[in-house]
């Protein structure tokens, strides 16, 4: 009887192991051949993570200098989907695990085979996290942390959200 059980248990854990989220985490910057050739030297220094329910990556770039963020800012801003916003977090942030001092999270909706069964837009509706609501898009995370991130340098596109999270800690 307890072997029974103990086969029961083991088939039940692996039925319902698929559930749980999975991520693969690569040290370089795996994102498309097809983005900015000018990011290329970027992929050394970057981290890259996919997984979860939906299979959504996102790419991690810190910056260890200004002048290497400030020329790298109008190609990352390339790659962002029209009408995505830029989120504004506070350094050091480690969201995704890793901690960055400075630098951009890009945020890249699931792959859809075939015909793109979603259009890159935000999903309708109230959400409870921006992130969720823009996850068919290809979105950036700006991390500032006033130094080498410095807002008052770098220009921010005009017909883009800019959705400001720095501060949300401080309000609780």
């Amino acid at each position: 009887m307890k072997r029974t059980t103990a086969f029961l248990a083991v088939i039940a854990f692996c039925a319902v192991g698929p559930a749980y989220a999975i991520w693969s985490v690569s040290d370089t910057g795996t994102w498309p051949k097809s983005w900015p050739e000018e990011l290329e030297p970027l992929r050394k220094q970057s981290r890259s993570l996919t997984g979860g329910m939906l299979n959504l990556t996102r790419y991690e770039i810190p910056f260890a200098n200004r002048e290497g963020f400030e020329a790298a800012w109008p190609h990352i801003l390339k790659v962002k989907s029209k009408g995505a916003p830029v989120i504004l977090v506070g350094a050091p942030d480690a969201r995704l695990g890793t901690p960055i001092n400075a630098g951009v999270r890009i945020y890249a909706p699931p792959l859809q085979k075939g015909k793109q069964a979603m259009p890159q837009e935000p999903l309708p509706g109230t959400w409870p996290d921006v992130r969720s609501r823009w996850m068919y898009t290809t979105f950036i995370e700006l991390v500032v942390d006033k130094k080498i991130v410095d807002l008052n340098r770098i220009p921010l596109p005009a017909d883009t959200p800019i959705i400001d999270e720095r501060f949300k800690d401080a309000q609780k």
